[in-house]
């Protein structure tokens, strides 16, 4: 079938290397895609960090077309949906004690945007408008809005956009291959690394500082864990100087790391925490933020009548992604999909730990079901290395993900052995070839 590629502006894509030689998925079943002439496609990343419960779903397919029959939309401004609340009362059961209000959203990036200015609202409406200062880290990824790109730190992403948004300043990043190269888990050094906020605070006055977001396991950037006691001693100095901690677990949320939510793997509650991608399985764009007790009740004060956060979206709440959402959440119950990372990651990290000492090889980090094969970038070609991988990978039929030099694995979580044999095989083979 002949396609005119024309008028599609891809995005995050290499346009016009695609047009010449394009990669097109056409169905999607369980572990499996196929494209149109019928080639079968492991799935290694979840399509993009989001399928976490696997492909076409029953429960999920069905959810979604018989709510697309019953109730196509609802209004989310002064009215709303039973889906919504019935939702918002199944992730709060999930979610880390303490995050008991949902606010919804449509992406990761929204999701970002709103946590960043929930942190400055609530601080406003405390009486504390001092407070407006946003701290990231160097090399996250929170999106690709402008609050989000201001405290992301992957340079590509920022560089074209102008200066951004002011006030904003980042502590530095967690890695650190010359100690902890090679490890299976958290690093054991780089707890230290937290106290960068100190120095930001001596920088800035903590009575300027509204908020430090951070991603519990930095995924887009390489797949970057938190040393051990990193995040308690991050969560420490945010309690002490009344600076407000939200963690981005757009990536690590519904599964990935071997808990619903990574602040349950590493025992750390955040204030504020976005979640997208695996909450509706990647069916329905959505997203949302889960809030503290206490930051939803600052803003309940004045008449009844008057709306209390000015913020919203037309399809916050969508019906169709309510639908979506709860068909996940039962189907993850129903197969224990939400741990199901703790019984395979031994399996798991045996597997991508074999590809040390390829060629090439400098680093493999993972943690749950989510793993990062670091390479030397090729002389004077950064990013080229990983991207021959990737494209070798797809021709051996394997979708893997590259960010730069770092190939990055998060496939969903009803993998089978066999099936991360496949994959780690492949793999190998191909960073053997590309070497």
């Amino acid at each position: 079938m002949a396609r005119n590629m024309d008028a599609y502006w891809m995005p995050f894509t290499a346009n016009r290397q695609f047009k010449k030689a394009p990669r097109l998925l056409a169905r999607s079943q369980g572990m499996f895609f196929w494209t149109p002439e019928g080639r079968q496609i492991l799935d290694g990343v979840a399509g993009l960090w989001c399928v976490n419960a696997g492909h076409a779903r029953p429960k999920i397919v069905q959810a979604i077309a018989e709510q697309a029959a019953e109730l196509d939309f609802a209004p989310p401004f002064q009215m709303a949906h039973p889906k919504a609340f019935e939702l918002a009362e199944a992730l709060v059961r999930i979610a880390p004690a303490g995050l008991s209000k949902v606010f919804y959203t449509n992406s990761g990036s929204e999701a970002v945007e709103t946590a960043l200015k929930m942190a400055l609202a609530y601080h406003r409406v405390r009486g504390d408008g001092s407070r407006t200062r946003l701290i990231g880290r160097e090399r996250g990824y929170h999106g690709v809005n402008f609050g989000g790109l201001s405290v992301g730190g992957i340079a590509a992403n920022r560089k074209m956009f102008g200066t951004l948004l002011p006030g904003v300043d980042h502590i530095r990043h967690t890695h650190d291959p010359l100690r902890n190269a090679f490890t299976v888990g958290q690093p054991a050094h780089g707890a230290e690394g937290a106290d960068d906020l100190e120095r930001l605070v001596a920088l800035h006055d903590a009575s300027t500082i509204a908020a430090v977001i951070v991603e519990p396991v930095a995924g887009s950037t390489g797949v970057l864990l938190p040393p051990k006691g990193y995040l308690e001693r991050l969560r420490a100095i945010c309690d002490r100087h009344g600076i407000l901690l939200i963690f981005d677990e757009v990536i690590t949320g519904f599964g990935r790391t071997g808990q619903a939510f990574a602040a349950q793997t590493f025992g750390v509650t955040p204030d504020l925490m976005t979640v997208a991608k695996g909450l509706t399985n990647g069916c329905v764009p959505m997203g949302a933020v889960f809030a503290t007790n206490a930051i939803h009740d600052a803003f309940m004060g004045g008449p009844e009548h008057l709306i209390e956060f000015f913020h919203g979206y037309t399809y916050s709440a969508h019906p169709l992604a309510c639908a979506a959402a709860l068909a996940t959440l039962e189907t993850c119950a129903d197969e224990g999909l939400l741990t199901r990372a703790q019984q395979l990651q031994g399996y798991f990290a045996d597997a991508l730990h074999s590809l040390k000492g390829l060629p090439k090889v400098i680093d493999i980090r993972n943690l749950g079901l989510v793993g990062g094969v670091e390479l030397s970038a090729l002389p004077g070609e950064p990013g080229q290395r990983g991207f021959n991988i990737f494209l070798d990978c797809w021709e051996q039929g394997v979708l893997v993900r590259t960010t730069g030099d770092v190939v990055a694995l998060s496939p969903p979580l009803i993998i089978e052995k066999p099936q991360i044999d496949r994959l780690v095989e492949v793999l190998g083979a191909a960073i053997k070839r590309c070497a």
